[in-house]
């Protein structure tokens, strides 16, 4: 079997966290330190703070930018659940809206339709790694008044089309470290932000309401969204390898490319243009896409859905204010399959894949 995910762990991050388990200092320091500098710089954010995972960076920076009781955060209706179980979790409301046709991005010129005076952000989504519409939706939020939290996720070394990495520009951004990212702590998240205030309010609450550790003095509510240094030493590890992942990636998608580029039945869901991205995963629109999915496992190919549309999900039947129809969401649902990038794929492997589905459409 063919894994979808496959995370590119060697003796080198190993070694990094076999030293932080014999050195006895397990909780946040030095590594930890070092892999916030790390991000920082590569990001070109100001500021930044480690979470113990991507759903929690997302919470971290609502809770930050003071977004809570009664208010409303509009999020894009494909995209990882996460995206508004964290709004809930703040105690703010996910307003789903519809995603665009091409890259099943937010649709910016939607968000007219959902926007009410209870609304103080709104959080689009790089889907797959891919820059979503940032000049739209910047300025948008800027007409509006609402802050932007871009969930950034699964964008590690994805650029816009102006060159700009996540947060840039916005309020804040919030990557993950999951297993299935482009570099990972095996559970992990960050936060950036641009702005001294935002930055201090992270500090506190991220440390049981307190910027320093080792007092008993707590000035504000906080809770315990720390890593630990041996995710931190992992993290460093894998930064060591990232411009590697990067390449090898790029070099993936083109396989799929050339695999792919004589099936009709078969799109690759590509990156605006000119951006920079990064693949979560190689997403196309398929026809009878479940029966390809089946075909696939059956020919030790193992596949991913789609994910399904957040307004459909039963945890979010009380969490549909101003719903809209969301038809190009529900296509990408019923048509989108993800096939694996993990950065060591060979190329027979997905030369292998490619012929599986060519040979599914007859192609063979």
């Amino acid at each position: 079997m063919i894994p979808q995910v496959s995370p590119w762990i060697g003796e080198g991050e190993a070694q990094a966290v076999a030293s932080v388990v014999r050195s006895g200092w397990l909780t946040e320091g030095s590594r930890a330190e070092e892999f916030t500098t790390r991000l920082n710089h590569y990001l070109g954010a100001p500021y930044g703070v480690l979470a113990p995972n991507g759903t929690l960076a997302l919470a971290m920076a609502l809770m930050a930018l003071g977004i809570g009781d009664g208010d409303e955060v509009i999020v894009p209706d494909s995209t990882f659940v996460a995206s508004a179980t964290a709004c809930v979790l703040a105690g703010a409301t996910p307003v789903f809206v519809d995603v665009t046709a091409d890259c099943y991005q937010m649709d910016a010129e939607s968000l007219d339709n959902v926007v009410t005076k209870r609304t103080r952000a709104i959080m689009p989504v790089w889907l797959n790694g891919a820059a979503p519409d940032m000049d739209y939706l910047q300025d948008w939020a800027c007409d509006n008044e609402v802050y932007v939290i871009e969930d950034a996720a699964q964008a590690l070394g994805s650029k816009d089309c102006h060159g700009m990495p996540p947060g840039r520009l916005t309020n804040a951004a919030c990557l993950s470290f999951f297993a299935d990212k482009t570099i990972t702590t095996g559970e992990g998240g960050y936060v950036t932000c641009r702005d001294d205030q935002t930055y201090r309010n992270l500090l506190e609450i991220r440390n049981q309401g307190r910027r320093e550790r080792g007092s008993f003095l707590h000035p504000t509510i906080g809770w315990n969204f720390r890593m630990t240094e041996m995710q931190a030493a992992l993290g460093l590890a894998q930064m060591d390898r990232l411009d590697t992942i990067i390449t090898r990636k790029a070099t993936i998608m083109d396989w799929y490319r050339e695999g792919l580029a004589e099936t009709p039945e078969v799109r690759i869901v590509e990156a605006m243009p000119g951006s920079t991205h990064v693949p979560f995963r190689c997403l196309i629109m398929a026809e009878s896409a479940d029966f390809l999915g089946v075909w696939l496992k059956e020919h030790g190919v193992e596949p991913r859905a789609f994910f399904r549309p957040l307004h459909s999900q039963p945890c979010f039947d009380d969490f549909s204010p101003h719903a809209e129809p969301f038809p190009n969401a529900q296509y990408a649902y019923e048509h989108g399959v993800m096939l694996p990038v993990w950065p060591l794929l060979t190329r027979e492997q997905v030369a292998y894949i490619c012929q599986t589905v060519r040979t599914f459409y007859g192609h063979e």
